[in-house]
């Protein structure tokens, strides 16, 4: 009984925040859990940054609803789905996942919520629990089920190296250099040849 654990942006949509920095020219909003590994500060300092620009959700949605999944990301979960339970794990909210989801044929995804004010602005954020990747892969673990994981950023190491298989994809010459015990892979035949291999 295996469930896989994926990431989400970086491995089946664009980077959000990547693409909402080039839509509202705001370039330092570039900054992903590629570059920071502490998500309550790189998200507080979103927060700011939002703030600063009068920008809110409904800005940051109206860019999510021009964004596609990558391209094969979809045949590759279809087919991913149909081997074993699949569930993204994502550090993502609703409020942005939600019109990603059904591009993606609606598969299960457990992420986080978004505080926002009666005008829109966002003013917080509300964490599932504490290290929400490692908890959602030890939780499972705990019901009797063995993990896969696969992601691209320093907040994906926890569930894959405590899994019984991790990868690494399309993740940064840094983290492949940090972790070279990890096999790391740039195309979802390879990935799913991978995972197929332990399932």
């Amino acid at each position: 009984m295996t469930v896989t654990c994926l990431d989400l942006e970086g491995v089946l949509v664009p980077e959000i925040w990547i693409a909402f920095a080039e839509a509202s020219g705001i370039p330092e909003l570039k900054k992903t859990t590629r570059d920071e590994p502490d998500y309550d500060k790189l998200m507080n300092w979103r927060i700011g940054v939002l703030k600063e620009h009068g920008l809110g959700l409904k800005e940051i949605q109206e860019t999510i609803a021009k964004i596609d999944p990558l391209p094969g990301a979809k045949e590759f979960l279809d087919e991913l789905r149909a081997s074993c339970q699949t569930i993204i794990v994502s550090d993502t909210f609703t409020q942005f996942a939600a019109p990603l989801m059904k591009k993606l044929g609606m598969p299960t995804i457990f992420c986080n919520e978004l505080i926002v004010a009666e005008n829109g602005e966002i003013t917080g954020f509300k964490m599932r629990c504490e290290k929400s990747k490692l908890t959602t892969v030890k939780a499972l673990q705990s019901m009797g089920f063995e993990t896969i994981a696969s992601g691209d950023s320093y907040n994906d190491l926890g569930m894959i190296l405590n899994s019984k298989a991790g990868f690494l994809f399309r993740s940064t010459d840094k983290i492949k250099a940090d972790y070279p015990q990890l096999k790391a892979f740039e195309e979802y035949d390879d990935l799913l040849k991978a995972i197929k291999a332990e399932l």
